[in-house]
């Protein structure tokens, strides 16, 4: 066989072979690693497909912009999507409630069965962020932004107060983790997955709060704050996560707790802050609104 031709195969298989190696080198590297061994045959041919996995498809790269480009530009769909702000925040609120809705009712479940705060403090501050998420879907479902500023004004004002009576949830959260030293512990696998999604969650939530300030709507800003504090939250949480998992004797208990009390009590500060800002933000618009208003009835 040509060399070449044996190279470019190799190098670009059929996205289909792409596919399958996937799923395949996922299930060989996590089962070495779990279950098998690091040192056995088969963690070092998993190694090696994974190598392979990943770099076919990073050759695919330039192949796959050009694809979703040219998808985004033709699908009237993907269009859509792309154009019509109202709309990703509609799907974005309603994927969020369900989510918080889901988990708060659960951890609240777990705390009726255990009979602990500890869950009801977890299921009661994912129930907030379900409740302000519906108050605002409320609002986008019918009107565009800026269709209705004053009443937009007036959700994302109750939204900041909405914050500081959550603060009291987290406000437990952290006492239960540095007090009574409750803290999760998962399998490695486990707490590097939840750091991949927890740090793409929060990189998220910065990147929409800066992107939709420029549609200049206080729902939209009110939705994208509330992102950042389930993200916040989640940093939190994988922090004790992390320590727990990862624990090798060299952190004291006393410094866990440090260290915990300190980001969980920044965290509270940080959400104490926005709900002021949101809160003192919303007023004075609203009085400009107001003044604005009885200035052109007078003229």
């Amino acid at each position: 066989m040509d060399p070449m031709k044996l190279g470019k195969a190799l190098l670009f298989p059929h996205i289909s072979i792409m596919i399958l190696l996937v799923p395949i080198a996922t299930v060989l590297l996590v089962g070495s690693m779990v279950f098998i061994g690091t040192e056995s045959v088969i963690a070092y041919i998993s190694y090696v497909l994974a190598a392979y996995t990943l770099t076919v498809w990073c050759f695919k790269i330039p192949y796959l912009i050009r694809f979703f480009k040219t998808f985004k530009d033709e699908n009237k769909y993907a269009r859509r999507w792309q154009d019509d702000v109202r709309l990703r925040v509609n799907m974005s609120l309603y994927g969020s409630l369900a989510w918080n809705a889901l988990y708060g009712l659960f951890q609240l479940w777990l705390g009726f069965y255990h009979h602990t705060f500890w869950f009801y403090s977890l299921g009661a501050y994912y129930i907030c962020l379900a409740v302000m998420r519906f108050f605002l879907l409320l609002h986008t479902r019918k009107f565009a932004p800026g269709e209705r500023t004053e009443t937009e004004l007036q959700k994302y004002r109750a939204c900041g107060a909405v914050f500081l009576v959550m603060n009291l949830a987290l406000a437990l959260i952290v006492f239960f983790m540095v007090y009574w030293n409750r803290t999760f512990q998962h399998h490695m696998i486990t707490a590097i997955a939840m750091a991949a999604y927890t740090f793409t969650a929060f990189t998220m939530a910065i990147i929409n709060v800066i992107k939709y300030k420029k549609y200049n709507s206080p729902v939209f800003s009110a939705s994208k704050a509330i992102s950042l504090a389930a993200a916040l939250v989640s940093m939190l949480t994988l922090e004790s996560t992390m320590l727990t998992t990862f624990r090798d004797g060299t952190m004291t208990a006393t410094a866990q707790k440090w260290m915990l009390g300190a980001t969980g009590g920044a965290i509270c500060a940080l959400i104490v802050a926005t709900a002021i800002y949101m809160i003192v933000i919303g007023t004075k618009k609203l009085k400009q609104l107001e003044s604005e208003v009885k200035n052109g009835k007078q003229q």
